[in-house]
């Protein structure tokens, strides 16, 4: 048996402090507060998403932004009455209905959403509140900066489209900031185009966790969060967040083994003397040593990933984990389903608690959430 441990006490901690940074800079441009939106895509960031959604709320919390109709639809059929953006933007009708019809606010970033949104209004006969999305640079979804005149040709032609917001998202706010500030100043260069064709823009927010903390001038009308909530960032924690999240277990099996026994995949580490070991009943399909995707980084850091996985073919990095009181050394390598953890001279029974450090957002959906 395994549980995804949340702890309150931390999570709590980390929204004051995320609050409290929000108003580094006071107030936007009309005397309001800047506005959190919780992002809660990927099941709330492996927190789970009903649970961590309400939690939020409880907490002060009353905006959430998803990537996919289906979580937008399972909050509202969780009795979730707070607004929900759909971040990803469709054309496909089916789809925008189903948003609309669930007051969902959609995102719009093309002519032909545009246009079917526009469809499903009429059919609806209602106004459809939607966020402008314009792709700055991250190359995804969105109106593209620089095609203004398409841009504001689609938004003119729509009747019964209400736009309450317009956002953009940073490609690489974690680490270059020449880069950030120059999709910064995109998006605010759009915004005035907007304005100038007496398009009010509504809400405005281009900063992910990374640019909210690192960036308190980008913080606009809103900023969305997601991994800051976790406290598990790319930036320097410069805030004082807490770490959310560990993986709860219990030592499946003990036993003793001979000197020169191979433990794991591959025979890459063999026993230099009798070792007592415990079997942990979980792997990397659990998370546990998964890393952000390596795609993310910068050149240098993809050459040290790879430099590091060669080394590991002949060194292992050592992982340990929380077996009662004692930090044990991982044999091996990890498998799917299991760990090897040696207990040589340590006083360790069967059924006693396993607690291994791991991203929440690597974890199964099957793996309970408990709060606590």
């Amino acid at each position: 048996m395994k549980s995804l441990i949340i702890q309150k006490k931390d999570l709590v901690h980390n929204i004051k402090k995320i609050k409290e940074h929000s108003k580094i800079n006071g107030t936007d441009d009309n005397g309001n507060p800047v506005k959190i939106i919780a992002v809660v895509k990927g099941n709330g960031y492996g927190l789970g998403l009903i649970k961590y959604t309400k939690f939020l709320i409880d907490n002060g919390i009353s905006f959430f932004a998803v990537a996919t109709v289906e979580e937008a639809l399972e909050l509202r059929k969780a009795g979730v009455k707070e607004e929900i953006l759909m971040l990803s933007t469709t054309s496909i009708k089916k789809d925008i209905e189903l948003l609309v019809k669930n007051n969902i606010i959609i995102s719009i970033g093309s002519k032909k959403d545009i246009e079917v949104a526009d469809q499903v209004a009429k059919k609806q006969n209602k106004q459809i509140r939607a966020h402008l999305k314009i792709d700055t640079g991250f190359g995804r979804y969105g109106f593209v900066y620089n095609n203004r005149d398409e841009m504001l040709e689609a938004i003119k032609t729509s009747e019964n489209i209400k736009i309450e917001g317009t956002f953009s998202h940073f490609s690489v706010s974690f680490y270059d900031e020449k880069y950030t500030k120059l999709q910064f100043q995109r998006f605010i260069d759009v915004i005035e185009v907007l304005k100038m064709n007496d398009i009010e823009p509504g809400l405005l927010h281009i900063c992910n966790s990374s640019a909210f903390i690192k960036y308190p001038n980008m913080h606009l009308n809103a900023v969305r969060i997601g991994s800051a909530f976790l406290g598990r960032i790319l930036v320097p924690n410069s805030i004082g967040l807490k770490r959310i999240g560990f993986l709860k277990t219990k030592v499946a099996e003990i036993k003793t083994l001979p000197k020169g026994s191979n433990i794991g995949y591959s025979n890459i580490y063999k026993t230099k003397k009798e070792t007592k070991i415990a079997i942990i009943p979980c792997g990397y399909m659990d998370g546990i040593n998964l890393t952000l995707g390596k795609d993310m980084f910068r050149f240098r850091d993809k050459l040290r990933y790879i430099v590091r996985d060669t080394k590991d073919l002949f060194k292992r990095q050592a992982i340990y984990v929380k077996i009662g009181k004692d930090n044990c050394k991982v044999l091996g390598r990890i498998g799917a389903c299991h760990i090897i953890c040696d207990i040589t001279d340590k006083n360790i029974a069967l059924g006693e608690d396993v607690i291994i450090d791991v991203n929440p957002q690597y974890i199964n959906f099957n793996i309970e959430r408990v709060y606590e």
